[in-house]
């Protein structure tokens, strides 16, 4: 095969021609304007999309190709889309747990990168001023019960994680690992998300005790900032998975870094230096060779310099969300500022549900339009749930510590028509869809 996505399908299917989507067709929304050409699938439910097979979702995000070709193959040069070497400093960060919405089947955990292929017909498009990227949530193993779901009470936390001994038995398919590596696998999502018109990154942890280093024929090893091997080891993790196609890094805990603000830190165990993290982002640019990666730091406080000399694109929650004004405000009060920006946010991975729909529709809008001109919007974050709502005994941060799934009868088809909400939900994703709409032709 040319490509990692036609491999990855001969493998699952024996069939890698194309075919236009007719149900894609009838569920796109189309941005106003002169952005007309942009599409992507709204007013449905996830069970609607992660059900049917990865070729047909692979036919979909043919189908809603900007272009007027129909590829009856998927090609082999898929560039990522083209927003200068600081586009992150304006992106749109959606997170995607990609855990949560894998193939739950029994006890097992598996493929959570199919879903999250699946997904991608549904997420917006970059706008003609900025871009919107993925996060997703799990690259490496969770510390404990990787690979396996557990009761709803039960801590299966995804901020811990092994590094040193490859990826997520949650993510990757490992029965065709043989065939198709896992690296190739992230780079076959990746092309997928960039003919989309996406950018994509990853969450990371820095906190060390929430770090192992891990061998293959003895016990793992605590993380240590202060063990040249372990930083080194570190840094080569991130760039192998970077050289795949991933393009931003979501630091976890960046507001404490080098010991700021210690009183308000809720990680477990130490964090880099301040100048340790300088060489860190350093090295990973320079290692990689990609001049276009976006650092984005959790949180974010008025010494804006800090971050930017730390090597960050873009904070979050610093800007007040619910007030139109002032993110309009904060987005004019910092237009000069090219290189880093504080960002709003609609929600994060610490919240804990029972946000209204109508305040999730009012932040989204606030993101996405809070400025004079467009080139000087502010960053944004969001998550799976402000696309997607989730069940109502449910919210983002319980799928962050805890892996349960919501299936009735053992399938993977029960736990994706039971982890989100119903018609109500599809109702909201028409009303994201609509504000979509109106900001991609910015």
């Amino acid at each position: 095969m040319t490509n990692t996505v036609n491999k990855l399908l001969n493998i699952k299917t024996g069939n890698y021609i194309l075919h236009y989507d007719k149900w894609s067709e009838e569920h796109k929304f189309r941005a106003d304007g002169s952005g007309h050409l942009k599409q992507w699938l709204a007013n449905i439910l996830p069970e609607e999309l992660l059900k049917p097979s990865l070729k047909r979702a692979v036919d979909s995000i043919v189908s809603l190709c900007e272009c007027t070709t129909f590829y009856r193959t998927f090609p082999d040069n898929v560039e990522t889309p083209d927003y200068g070497d600081k586009w992150g400093r304006l992106a749109n960060y959606i997170e995607i747990n990609n855990r949560a919405i894998a193939e739950m089947s029994n006890s097992d955990c598996r493929n959570g990168i199919y879903s999250a292929i699946k997904l991608l017909p549904a997420i917006p498009p970059s706008a003609k001023s900025w871009a919107n990227c993925i996060i997703l949530s799990q690259i490496w193993p969770n510390i404990y019960g990787d690979g396996y779901n557990k009761e709803p009470w039960e801590e299966n936390s995804i901020y811990g994680i092994k590094l040193g001994i490859g990826y997520s038995q949650n993510i990757i398919d490992f029965t065709i690992a043989d065939k198709i590596s896992p690296e190739e696998q992230f780079k076959a999502f990746n092309d997928l998300a960039h003919f989309r018109g996406l950018k994509t990154g990853f969450r990371t942890i820095i906190s060390e005790d929430q770090l192992k280093v891990s061998h293959p024929y003895r016990e793992d090893e605590n993380f240590r900032w202060s063990n040249p091997e372990h930083v080194e080891l570190y840094i080569n993790e991130m760039v192998k998975i970077i050289n795949t196609g991933f393009e931003a890094i979501f630091v976890d805990s960046a507001k404490h870094i080098g010991g700021y603000d210690l009183q308000n830190y809720t990680g477990v165990g130490a964090l880099p230096e301040y100048r340790q993290m300088q060489y860190i982002t350093d090295e990973i640019r320079r290692r990689s060779g990609k001049t276009t990666l976006s650092f984005v730091g959790e949180k974010s406080s008025d010494d804006f310099e800090r971050y930017k000399n730390m090597g960050l694109n873009a904070g979050t929650a610093f800007v007040s969300v619910d007030e139109f004004e002032n993110v309009k405000h904060w987005s004019n009060e910092l237009k000069y500022s090219r290189d880093y920006a504080p960002g709003v946010e609609v929600s994060n991975d610490n919240t804990e549900g029972g946000t209204p729909y109508e305040t999730r529709l009012e932040r989204i809008k606030n993101c996405l339009f809070g400025f004079e001109i467009a080139s000087d919007k502010l960053p944004s974050f969001m998550q799976m749930e402000d696309l997607f709502p989730l069940r109502y005994d449910t919210n983002t941060h319980h799928l962050m510590m805890c892996n349960p799934s919501y299936s009735t009868d053992t399938t993977k088809e029960s736990h994706w028509e039971n982890l989100f909400t119903k018609e109500d939900g599809r109702n909201y994703n028409k009303q994201v869809g609509e504000i979509f709409a109106k900001a991609l032709a910015l």
